[in-house]
């Protein structure tokens, strides 16, 4: 219910009037037309007596004829309360007669006038719109109460939720309860609940409107049961709000109480919280800096009231100072062969990074000091490199950490925040040293070729701190303010993509290429680790599933062509899933699986050698790429047709690529009498060269050697000889260039069952880093030309 004030409306609460009521006019009290006075947000029912302030000049001059006759007023509520001067069309029909009671005149013009409702109306029409509104009006009546008894009720209900509302409204004064228990008629009660409702100007008009005192009280107590929720969910919120106020003034009252009663037994209310990180800082060994530090901290935090925000993150602060293992070192363990042992046991191969760990180790045993080296360990996903890094921690007796970097666009992450800021945090270089309680773990970094870069700042050069021998000695922490010694600590980054590494962090590592495995070193690999973890996740015992090295070569080389072993390790899963199935539902007391039931459990074979050895035709040659994932096998395929000498690529070819089918067609042409071709073939036919998996980007001068061989194929009509592979660089002068990956490259050519590859002459030294094991089966031919290429290529 409420008490809002208008211009030309009422300002007060309305309140009933004593004298004459509704209903108590005849037809002939009223004269034949009315001054009209306009409303504005609210309704005037009959018995209700308010004060309204008057500024609009009509209603000025209406409300003064008004008083100099017979003190009667037409009053019409406004539809639209943004018209300033409204005419007939913008007032409602229905409205009251009211009775002016006191005129005020005010200092700025305006007038105060009091009017009592006494008749609702109806509006027959408009007699004049100047100087002032003038309108004929007719009385209104309500009609019988059909159901008395439930008219009855409904008033009784309207009174009770009435009392209610005025108990929980602040806006209604306490003489309306008096009003509601003296008015008996339930016309007149009706009329000034109505009159107090707090709702729109619609909702008024229409219960103004209403003939019948029965729908009436029901609209009533509809309106009163709406504001009464409103009203008493108002009051649920102000006491539990007071409340809660209440309590926090309680406990501050009682806290600066106990506070300066401590203070007058001389006691710090601190003291105990202070006693207990000064204890732990008596023991702890660190530096001179982080002492001092810590000294003036914890005197700035004695200073601090408890109960403001920042005594928390002043006392986070300093427990964070005391968890980090300043100088708390773990002992490497410098028995060298148990070391290698170690190595040997949780990998496969690796022996550069092997040789590596251990000359690092040696050093360490000689010197008892050396600043840790910072390891790349650079290689398709699968081959090992995250896992080699635990097994390093385990073989040196360090604790391990490993942080990961795939994604990280935030510097913040890497140096920590500003302590100023809410919610602050160390980076997470501190927090993985204070998880792991070690001044010189083994700290892997995994994905650090996926770092990104964002508006919050570039953690790959928050990483140069970091790696850096001569600079992360004194690494500085965001959030901490001080200088922390990383120098004893022996970072391993892994990566993919030596290529998305920034710069300046490729010069501050030392690289270990992990190339890829060959099949034998994967049958090995899925006989000493894969097959025992698999069959320990699946349940089994090792007498309970068989699976000979005949079934894991034919999957490794059916299912698989990857560098590592990811692929293969699900695969073996896969197999385990089956024997369980095996055990579990058929009963069986042992499953051997058979090189014969791979296509039942893993489906049809995914790789196979076949087409390689049905390659005969003249201008197809097989070239080697390096992919982030390995090295993989390349056909070139050459074709001629009747044309004007147009030279057609296509398979997603890069710049280069194209380069290179251009150089080497030059070449062809040159040299077309030595080879044995008619060069009119040039001028007659259309050229087309396609590398197949159009969908796969391709690009690098690689496959230079390869496109040559496979136009001079098909220009000549002599074919390629069989399991032959090639990569090399080609020139205008006919030289053939080195190229990179060869390791990668050679594997792929053995995996794919080639026997012969060509390379660059000035490849022999990398083939030379190679172990021997990796070239078992394979035969390298180094070429310096593109005519000892052709010469030896072609049948």
């Amino acid at each position: 219910m409420d008490n809002r004030g208008f211009d030309d409306e009422p300002d007060l609460f309305p309140f009933i009037g004593t004298e004459e009521g509704d209903e108590q006019m005849e037809s002939n009290e009223v004269p034949d037309s009315l001054p009209v006075l306009a409303l504005k947000n609210s309704v005037l029912f009959p018995t209700i007596v308010i004060p309204i302030n008057i500024g609009r000049d009509r209603s000025i001059k209406a409300i003064n004829h008004a008083a100099s006759g017979n003190k009667l007023v037409a009053v019409f509520a406004q539809k639209d309360q943004d018209v300033e001067e409204p005419g007939a069309k913008d007032l409602y029909e229905v409205g009251t007669i009211a009775k002016i009671l006191k005129m005020l005149r005010m200092p700025d013009g305006s007038l105060t006038a009091v009017l009592r409702g006494r008749h609702r109306i109806i509006r027959r029409r408009m007699v004049s719109q100047e100087p002032f509104m003038e309108g004929e009006v007719e009385l209104l009546h309500y009609t019988p109460t059909l159901n008395p008894l439930a008219f009855q009720a409904t008033m009784d209900s309207v009174r009770d939720n009435a009392r209610r509302a005025v108990e929980l409204s602040p806006n209604i004064p306490t003489e309306a309860q008096v009003m509601l228990d003296n008015i008996e008629q339930p016309s007149h009660l009706l009329n000034f609940i109505s009159s107090n409702l707090n709702g729109p100007v619609e909702v008024k008009q229409e219960l103004l409107e209403s003939n019948d005192l029965g729908s009436k009280s029901e609209m009533v107590l509809g309106e009163l049961q709406k504001e009464l929720q409103i009203l008493e969910l108002r009051d649920q919120i102000e006491n539990k709000t007071r409340g809660d106020i209440e309590e926090q003034q309680r406990q501050y009252f009682l806290n600066q109480q106990m506070k300066a009663i401590q203070e007058e037994l001389g006691e710090n209310p601190n003291k105990a919280e202070i006693d207990r990180l000064e204890k732990r800082a008596e023991a702890k060994a660190w530096p001179e800096e982080v002492a001092t530090a810590f000294q003036r901290e914890v005197a700035r935090l004695k200073r601090m009231n408890p109960q403001v925000a920042e005594y928390s993150v002043q006392l986070s602060y300093l427990e964070i100072l005391l968890d980090l293992p300043w100088q708390e070192y773990t002992e490497d363990n410098f028995d060298l062969k148990a070391v290698a042992r170690k190595l040997d046991q949780d990998h496969y191969g690796l022996e550069k990074v092997k040789d590596r760990i251990l000359g690092h180790l040696a050093v360490l045993k000689l010197k008892g000091d050396m600043k840790a080296p910072i390891l790349l360990l650079l290689g398709p996903p699968g081959v090992g490199k995250t896992s080699l890094g635990r097994s390093i921690a385990d073989a040196l007796g360090r604790k391990y950490v490993r942080m990961s970097l795939g994604g990280l666009h935030d510097e913040s992450e890497i140096r920590g925040h500003r302590k100023t800021y809410i919610g602050a945090m160390p980076g997470r270089i501190v927090q993985s040293l204070k998880k792991v309680q070690s001044a010189n773990p083994v700290f892997i970094l995994d994905e650090i070729d996926k770092v990104g870069q964002s508006h919050r700042g570039d953690p790959s050069s928050a990483l140069l701190e970091v790696l850096d021998p001569e600079q992360n000695g004194s690494f500085h922490d965001n959030y901490l303010d001080l200088d922390v010694d990383l120098s004893k600590v022996m970072f391993i980054a892994t990566a993919n993509n030596f290529a998305a590494i920034q710069p300046a962090l490729r010069d501050r590592m030392e690289i270990i290429n992990l190339s890829g495995y060959s099949e034998e070193e994967k049958l090995e690999i899925a006989k000493r680790h894969l097959l025992p973890h698999q069959r320990e996740d699946h349940g089994l015992k090792a007498n309970q599933v068989k699976i000979p090295v005949s079934t894991l070569r034919a999957t490794i080389e059916g299912y698989t062509r990857e560098s590592g072993v990811r692929s293969l390790n699900r695969l073996v899963g896969a197999l385990m899933r089956h024997a369980a199935k095996a055990i579990a539902m058929e009963g069986a007391s042992q499953v051997k699986i058979e090189p014969e039931a791979l296509e039942e459990i893993l489906g049809p074979r995914r790789f196979e050698r076949e087409p390689y050895r049905k390659a005969k035709q003249a201008g197809v040659a097989i070239g080697l790429a390096w992919t982030q994932v390995g090295g993989e096998i390349l056909f070139v395929e050459a074709s001629l047709s009747p044309g004007k000498g147009s030279l057609q690529q296509t398979g997603n070819l890069g710049n280069v690529m194209k380069e290179s089918a251009i150089t080497a067609r030059s070449y062809l042409k040159a040299n077309a009498k030595h080879l044995g071709v008619d060069i009119t073939e040039f001028k007659e036919h259309d050229l087309h060269i396609h590398v197949p998996e159009g969908a796969t980007p391709k690009d690098g001068p690689s496959a230079g050697i390869t496109m040559l061989t496979a136009m001079a194929s098909i220009y000549s009509g002599r074919p390629v000889k069989p399991y032959l592979a090639m990569s090399g660089e080609i020139t205008l002068r006919g030289r053939v260039l080195p190229v990179g990956g060869i390791k990668e490259k050679l594997l792929a050519a053995r995996r794919a069952g080639m026997k012969t590859v060509l390379l660059s002459q000035m490849n022999e030294k990398n083939v030379r880093e190679i172990e021997e094991r990796y070239l078992k089966g394979l035969t390298i031919k180094y070429v310096e030309t593109m005519q000892e290429v052709l010469d030896f290529a072609l049948q």
